[in-house]
């Protein structure tokens, strides 16, 4: 498959300058792609970007990847009600190397750029600002974009110089980039159109040549309609301090049945007749999950490695499928102490009130007798001590750990 069927297949494609899409299968260019480091982690909204980035680069275009330095010291103003809260440089310094970690990470091997606009953008006088790079810019061109009207306008927040300039500084980085890197194409997210664009009409006015632009959408939860972003409640981060592995191969594992097929084309390297299998497997039994298994064991070990998508498969086996406590490695038991209440090895009725998973004594001895209370799959009527490493279950979904 050409890369310009590609992008359209698997959802890519938003918006783009080119005129003819197939110019990308023919000619190899050396495209940038800039991401944010207003966060010590990069989310999986970024996530499905590096996609995109992955997807450019199997088909042979070199990629150039930008951590804003300095831009996220600005706060990119795009898809924003309101000023972000600015941050010091030495934060965003280190939000720069755990975006760079991730990046590299997800992209592996493959032979790529990395650089930081503050690397360029920090000795820049406010006259050379003005005379380089804020004379080529409209007033009434930018007070139109979207996101700068929404603003200004009637009901809105307002906004700082600040925010206005930042526009003009992601325009720069593509000038900067085409200069130094032979750079002719900026991909991003849809709600970075007008900032790209400002780096498109940069290069034009200043070298008098013709660069592009390509954005993909924004990806949505079909069954929230929210965005997957780090500014959402409840966002799923690629750090496993901030989104566990387990909690991270949970996410995937119960996404909706709606949007499923079109995760799997975006988060996975999977390939149109392996989907096409897939999906008739999934919808002769949507129940079994075939499809948000696929995805959840590709995008984890993608992020977190294989070893480790492995062992909170087998963790998810024992605690929602068929497989028995027995079978998890030490490591695996390791990882499963992190998500459940851990407590050493005692009586049943002693360890349901310790580790908190019952209010009380009361209530332990009455789910017992109810045959509520399980041990390794099998369901007590009395107390027992637990003498050795087993895993508690209290009704469907509440877990308890003795170790």
């Amino acid at each position: 498959m050409k890369l310009s069927e590609e992008l359209k297949w698997r959802g890519f494609l938003n918006q783009t300058t080119l005129v003819d899409l197939s110019d990308l299968d023919d000619t190899k260019i050396t495209f940038y792609h800039g991401f944010d480091a207003s966060a010590d982690s990069q989310t999986i909204g970024n996530l499905a970007s590096m996609m995109l980035d992955r997807l450019l680069i199997k088909h042979g275009h070199k990629a150039i990847l930008l951590a804003g330095g300095a831009t996220s010291l600005i706060g990119d103003p795009g898809g924003k009600d309101t000023e972000r809260p600015m941050q010091s440089e030495e934060v965003i310094r280190h939000n720069v190397a755990m975006a760079e970690k991730q990046i590299k990470a997800v992209l592996g091997d493959n032979d790529i750029v990395q650089v930081n606009n503050l690397d360029w953008l920090k000795d820049m006088t406010i006259l050379e600002f003005l005379r380089d790079v804020g004379k080529y810019f409209g007033m009434s061109t930018l007070v139109q974009r979207d996101y700068i009207a929404k603003r200004i306008g009637e009901g809105g927040d307002g906004m700082s110089f600040t925010e206005f300039s930042y526009t003009l500084l992601q325009g720069y980085d593509y000038l900067h980039l085409f200069d130094n890197y032979k750079c002719t194409l900026q991909v991003s997210g849809s709600d970075q159109w007008g900032n790209i664009i400002s780096g498109v009409d940069l290069v034009r006015k200043v070298r008098g040549e013709v660069v592009h632009a390509l954005t993909m959408p924004l990806i949505i939860n079909k069954a929230t309609g929210k965005k997957f972003g780090k500014s959402e409640e409840g966002a799923v981060w690629l750090d496993e301090a901030k989104t566990s592995v387990f909690k991270f191969y949970q996410f995937w594992l119960n996404l909706d049945d709606e949007g499923v097929e079109d995760y799997l084309k975006i988060y996975t390297l999977i390939e149109e007749e392996e989907l096409k299998e897939l999906m008739e497997k999934f919808e002769s039994d949507k129940a079994s999950r075939t499809a948000q298994k696929y995805l959840a064991f590709e995008v984890t070990k993608l992020v977190h490695g294989e070893k480790r998508a492995e062992s909170v498969k087998n963790i998810s086996e024992v605690l929602f499928g068929d497989k028995q406590f027995s079978e998890l490695s030490d490591k695996d038991v390791d990882e499963l102490a992190k998500e459940i209440p851990t407590v050493k090895p005692q009586s049943v009725l002693s360890a349901l009130a310790e580790s908190g998973v019952v209010s009380s004594g009361t209530e332990a001895r009455r789910l017992v007798a109810e045959g509520a209370i399980s041990i390794n799959g099998i369901k007590i009527s009395e107390d027992v001590d637990i003498t050795t490493s087993s895993l508690v279950k209290k009704g469907k979904n509440t877990f308890l750990l003795v170790r």
